[in-house]
């Protein structure tokens, strides 16, 4: 095995994979340093505290889906503590024709609701007997209209995707998306018959570990990444680096910041950073990796210390796309976590836009205000819209839409990878978007940094 130390690695980027990537390095005996635009850690994580009540501009909350998110909480249990969600958070409700439907929770639940049709109710029973999918670049609209019928799409797979990518499931290919649903297909035939078969399949006690509970941490995520930070060290980042590059020369990277060499650059940024970044990529592979697209999405934090509407015993509301609404949907974040608001009141996360209405981030304040305002009093009636906290957050490049172009985009992340040895492209433009994403990307990556030292 070489000495560790020869592999000297700048991390782009302080969001959560960076700093989970920079967490493994320093745990690694690894010499790294940490290059950051913005003035401090976090990325979109950000938690804020005010009026009594703690909310975030960013991710809410996240999924235990993955051990190695459950393993980086309890190396960092000294200085954060996970929180899982109430039970209530287990509850979803859906919009349709002017009232909050529950989506259905088991069998009973499926076979009553107003939500699908009666036909596609009986359709389902047929789809444990379907034919598997034989187009890899499937979209999820396709597939779930194959398998299940257009109310399950309408109803439940079409706000889910709002609520998850804030995009359109024509647009988004399974195998890339939703790559456990593809897979689900692929290895049993059926979704329903496959998550019969999966759940009864052994697990070692380290997959036992992803329960895939709702969490976030007590006192906001912001804990999280200032809990990563501390154990990195301050001397380990450079932040401000807004005109960040690097330059090639022979087998290092040069960083503009402090002209320092690196071995390996692990880059976090989003595909529409890389060209000011790396200069020197091939500009055919680049360009088929900056297709990839981005919603634009607003997030208003909204709180009440007395809450007199409808009662908020769920995780939120979905408002599917053929209900033709200006909202996305609503999460009721105090019903779920402790602390979030004035006991009595309630807080509220409410979005905007996506890739069906991207203008509705061009709005200007009072618009969103009196949308907000006019939405929220029609769907949960409180006596009178007067909000004690009401913040606008306004995200140009939210999340990545894994659409048809992800097959020619992933190939050219290999080729760059493989032309420019040491440099690794992770952030949210593949191996997925949620927070456990996040995490096992950064460890996975410098577990293959490891690998190479060998």
């Amino acid at each position: 095995m070489k000495e560790q130390g020869k592999a000297r690695v700048a991390v782009v980027g302080a969001g959560l994979t960076g700093l989970t990537a920079a967490w493994y390095l320093k745990s690694s005996g690894f010499d790294f340093h940490v290059f950051e635009k913005l003035n401090q850690t976090g990325g979109v994580i950000q938690t804020h505290h005010e009026n009594g009540f703690t909310f975030e501009s960013g991710p809410n909350t996240g999924l235990l889906s993955k051990p190695e998110v459950v393993e980086l909480l309890e190396e960092l249990k000294d200085e954060c503590t996970a929180e899982v969600a109430d039970n209530s958070a287990k509850a979803r409700w859906i919009w349709k024709n002017d009232r909050w439907v529950p989506l259905p929770s088991g069998p009973v639940s499926g076979i009553t609701t107003p939500l699908f049709s009666f036909a596609d109710k009986l359709r389902l029973l047929g789809e444990p007997f379907r034919t598997k999918g034989k187009d890899p670049n499937e979209s999820l609209a396709q597939l779930v209209l194959r398998r299940m019928g257009r109310s399950f799409l309408n109803y439940a797979i079409d706000p889910f995707i709002l609520g998850i990518y804030s995009g359109d499931p024509a647009n988004l290919v399974t195998q890339y998306a939703f790559p456990k649903l593809y897979r689900l297909e692929q290895d049993y035939g059926s979704f329903i018959g496959g998550a019969f078969k999966k759940a009864k399949e052994p697990k070692s006690d380290r997959d036992k570990k992803a329960t895939k509970e709702i969490f976030s941490v007590k006192g906001g995520l912001g804990n999280l990444t200032g809990a990563l930070e501390r154990k990195i060290g301050r001397e380990h980042f450079t932040f401000g680096c807004t005109g960040l590059f690097f330059e090639k020369k022979g087998n290092c990277y040069i960083a503009s910041c402090n002209n320092e060499e690196f071995s390996h650059v692990i880059s976090t940024a989003g595909s529409y950073e890389l060209g000011n970044l790396f200069p020197f990529i091939d500009k055919s592979q680049l360009q088929r990796i900056e297709k990839l697209r981005y919603s634009r999405v607003v997030q208003v934090s909204i709180g009440f210390r007395k809450w007199d509407g409808v009662p908020l015993k769920a995780f939120g509301g979905l408002v599917p796309f053929i209900e033709q609404r200006r909202i996305l949907g609503v999460l009721f974040i105090s019903s779920f976590l402790k602390d979030k608001a004035p006991e009595g009141g309630a807080l509220l996360s409410v979005f905007l836009g996506g890739t069906r209405k991207p203008e509705m981030s061009d709005l200007p304040d009072s618009e969103i205000y009196k949308i907000v305002e006019e939405e929220l009093t029609e769907m949960l009636r409180p006596a009178s819209f007067s909000p004690d906290l009401f913040k606008i957050f306004r995200y140009m490049h939210a999340i990545p839409q894994y659409s048809f172009e992800s097959e020619e985009k992933l190939k050219a992340v290999a080729e760059v990878e493989q032309n420019y040895r040491g440099l690794v492209l992770g952030g949210n433009l593949r191996d997925g978007i949620g927070i456990a994403d996040r995490i096992t990307q950064g460890k996975n990556i410098v577990s293959q940094i490891i690998n190479e030292q060998e």
